[in-house]
């Protein structure tokens, strides 16, 4: 019996759609009244959470979508799973959500056990966690981490700030507040605050009348696909990547500390890359002191078909930081160098140091994950789901193209004519009773959870169908 089956009995057959338009009346009615008390413009519809159940999604007009965007790729095993439902009734998630503890300072008696029961789940190769509020908060607290390692190890670990650092950094000057950056890529995104921000270069309204840091970015593979088609144009693409990196390394105005990247460009249109472009990376970061930080935020927890989407590349040696979030329902970033821990406490601080409940439900989450090999079964719906967009592509081959995420569980993007056909796509999708995302300019992709199954995959493709006959 799949999980499916066992976990959501009274999970809908198929999607129902009641209304002419997606919001209907009451959603649309919904919106405005939210709009009193909240900035309501970016809602697609108002749902009823009450009701949704496993792969689907019911709004307040009483539809009920298939949901293969799963919350923007955060929702990993269904609405209302009985599973986690228990967790959240346990004494532990009682106590961390009324007593919430301020944990640098007032850990509770449970939370060693706690960050054990989480770390179980680490990537091959990191051994420790701090713990953070949401993937933005993960990146910008793993580049505090990278700069104080980089600085720390100038002056030496244990030698005090000088009075010169101290007076300085209190009027944001250097010495103390000095010049040193964090290289990103061409349409990556990693959040939308300030160093975040800094560091997200996908579309200008995340970042627009934002102070930014004066960082260096270099450019991200742009592959051609079918994969196997282009071997050597996208080696060469590997390549020149690379060069470019290196050269950011030899000529930028200030040092370097460390380089993000997504081991899947979602956002920024599902961009893939090979083993060896991120090994390529590695290398680079090793030859010029710089650590490494992956950002596992949407692709980590699963969504690729194993646990954490970089482990694909056995980059080596391992990544010196990997952020996760999303599907984890917490966040923070995972490391294995001890010399990543500041040399001095109340540096990489604040009140709550991370949330409980969230380290909980994420650790129940990747038990449930492993208990029922769920990664095995969204491999085996992904394989499935790709090779009927192939089908697809082929039969409206002046439509569908780009299809990428081959043999990545349903993590699987492609590309329409342009971006009014995306929006035509996207809305006519969820009248045929499926709810699915866009990414970049003209992307769709595709972030269903993690118990995704073929007979879902097969309405998918029928609805996908049915909307493209039409454009």
């Amino acid at each position: 019996m799949s999980y499916t089956a066992k976990s959501f009995s009274n999970e809908p057959s198929g999607p129902t759609v009641v209304t002419e338009t997606i919001p209907g009346p009451k959603g649309k009615e919904a919106i405005a009244k939210l709009g009193e008390v909240f900035d309501s413009r970016c809602a697609y519809f108002v749902a009823d959470y009450e009701k949704s159940t496993g792969n689907y999604i019911v709004d307040v007009d009483g539809n009920v979508l298939l949901d293969v965007y799963a919350q923007i790729a955060s929702i990993p095993l269904g609405y209302n799973n009985p599973n986690l439902i228990e967790v959240a009734k346990s004494d532990k998630m009682i106590r961390a959500i009324v007593d919430r503890p301020a944990l640098g300072n007032f850990p509770g008696a449970d939370f060693e056990q706690i960050q054990r029961d989480l770390l179980k789940h680490a990537p091959k190769g990191q051994t420790h966690v701090w713990n953070g509020l949401s993937g933005a908060d993960a990146n910008e607290l793993a580049f505090k981490a990278v700069f104080f390692n980089y600085l720390s190890k100038k002056r030496g670990f244990e030698k005090p700030f000088s009075p010169e650092e101290e007076a300085s950094c209190m009027e944001n000057l250097a010495p103390g507040n000095p010049e040193i950056a964090i290289l990103s890529f061409k349409r990556a995104f990693h959040g939308r605050l300030f160093a975040s921000g800094s560091v997200t270069r996908s579309k200008p309204v995340h970042k627009m009348d934002m102070p930014s840091f004066h960082w260096p970015t270099a450019e991200f593979p742009a592959y051609k696909y079918p994969l196997e088609q282009f071997s050597e144009e996208n080696k060469e693409e590997d390549a020149r990547c690379l060069k470019i990196v290196e050269e950011r390394f030899q000529n930028w105005r200030c040092p370097i500390a460390g380089v993000i990247v997504e081991p899947v460009q979602s956002e920024g249109g599902d961009n893939h890359a090979s083993a060896e472009f991120f090994q390529g990376l590695r290398d680079i970061t090793l030859k010029y002191g710089a650590k490494l930080i992956i950002d596992e935020v949407q692709a980590g927890c699963g969504g690729t078909g194993i646990m954490w989407e970089h482990e694909r590349y056995n980059i080596t040696p391992p990544p010196d930081l990997v952020t996760f979030s999303k599907k984890m329902q917490s966040a923070g970033y995972w490391f294995h160098d001890p010399e990543l821990i500041p040399n001095q406490p109340y540096r990489q601080f604040n009140t709550w140091c991370g949330d409980p409940k969230g380290i909980i439900l994420a650790a129940a989450i990747c038990d449930e994950i492993v208990n029922n090999n769920l990664l095995e079964s969204i491999r085996e719906t992904g394989d499935y789901l790709y090779d009927k967009l192939e089908t697809v592509q082929n039969k409206y081959s002046k439509i569908v193209s780009n299809l990428r995420g081959k043999g990545k569980a349903c993590f699987i993007a492609f590309d329409l004519p342009s971006g009014e056909l995306r929006a035509e796509f996207l809305n006519k999708m969820k009248l045929a009773g499926v709810n699915v995302g866009g990414c970049a300019e003209v992307g769709v992709r595709l972030r269903p959870g993690l118990i995704f199954e073929k007979k879902h995959a097969d309405i998918f493709i029928a609805a996908m169908d049915k909307v493209l006959s039409t454009l």
